[in-house]
């Protein structure tokens, strides 16, 4: 991709982004994301109805007269972008792809995190950790994320779903809001889930295609595995091979979001033939009334 073209891109990508965080967001991020901690703020006297365990001893006995030790929420989040650039995220029947579906939500929350100024990072697998952008504030940071989600080229093909959720686990200390952007296009189920959601508060953007799953009646059809380059030969006027091919997609999803349903992951799905605004806001709204 030339450099005029990536500009171009990007810059597309700030406008509708931050127009999208400004009119739709920005209320709908703050208060379904609010800090998870409480951080010291002051000492002042005690008051009838204050608990004991808040008293502070030592301002206490050298005073004299009981003092109390008063803490406020941690306003400040780190957000982590965990997002799948494996070889089925480049699929798209119509006008746009998976990824740049993708790239699309993973911009809107950055700019939103940016304007709540909350720390965003990034990490872009595939079958590999392939790029990890440290969480950090600003502008440009942000547009560096965008960017690199618009030219990084994998190595890898396949999906590992497991490898983003181990490291968020091991490599990130501090407890963060991680949003996976994936097709869950991955058939192994373990605990990594579960265990990353126990230290941070997953949640998880599910992105599909039509096609994936409904198949128009044109004949004879090849289908390419973007994950193991081969090539099937289907019939697509035959209804008893598509409804085979639709119901192991169904599978698939429905064992995935049994997965997030015991890990206590909240997820979204969204369709790159459908406007995604709406379900992911309906997301935000949920996590308002806890």
């Amino acid at each position: 991709m030339e450099t005029s073209e990536v500009i171009r891109r990007v810059r597309k990508l700030e406008i509708v982004s931050r127009g999208l965080t400004r009119q739709i967001f920005s209320g709908e991020y703050h208060s379904a994301f609010k800090g998870r901690g409480m951080a010291f703020a002051e000492v002042r006297e005690y008051q009838p109805g204050d608990e004991i365990r808040t008293i502070d001893w030592n301002v206490t006995a050298r005073l004299n007269h009981p003092y109390v030790k008063v803490f406020e929420e941690e306003r400040e989040l780190t957000v982590l972008l965990l997002i799948d650039i494996s070889g089925s995220s480049a699929f798209g029947s119509l006008a746009s792809s998976k990824r740049d579906l993708m790239t699309e939500i993973a911009a809107v929350l950055a700019f939103s995190a940016m304007q709540n100024n909350d720390k965003v990072g990034a990490v872009l697998f595939t079958d590999r950790i392939e790029l990890f952008i440290p969480p950090g504030k600003g502008k440009s940071h942000v547009l560096r994320i965008i960017r690199d989600l618009v030219t990084f080229k994998p190595q890898g093909k396949k999906t590992d779903l497991d490898l983003p959720m181990r490291f968020v686990s091991n490599m990130v200390k501090k407890r963060s809001t991680a949003f996976l952007l994936t097709d869950f296009m991955d058939s192994t189920f373990t605990n990594a889930f579960r265990i990353a959601a126990r230290k941070h508060d997953m949640v998880a953007i599910e992105v599909s295609d039509v096609r994936e799953s409904v198949i128009p009646d044109v004949g004879l059809l090849p289908l390419f595995h973007a994950e193991t380059g081969q090539i099937l030969w289907v019939d697509s006027g035959d209804k008893k091979a598509m409804q085979s091919v639709r119901g192991n997609t169904l599978r698939m999803r429905d064992q995935w979001h049994d997965q997030l349903r015991k890990a206590g992951i909240d997820w979204v799905s969204v369709n790159t033939s459908t406007d995604w605004v709406l379900p992911l806001k309906g997301l935000f709204r949920r996590r308002e009334k806890r």
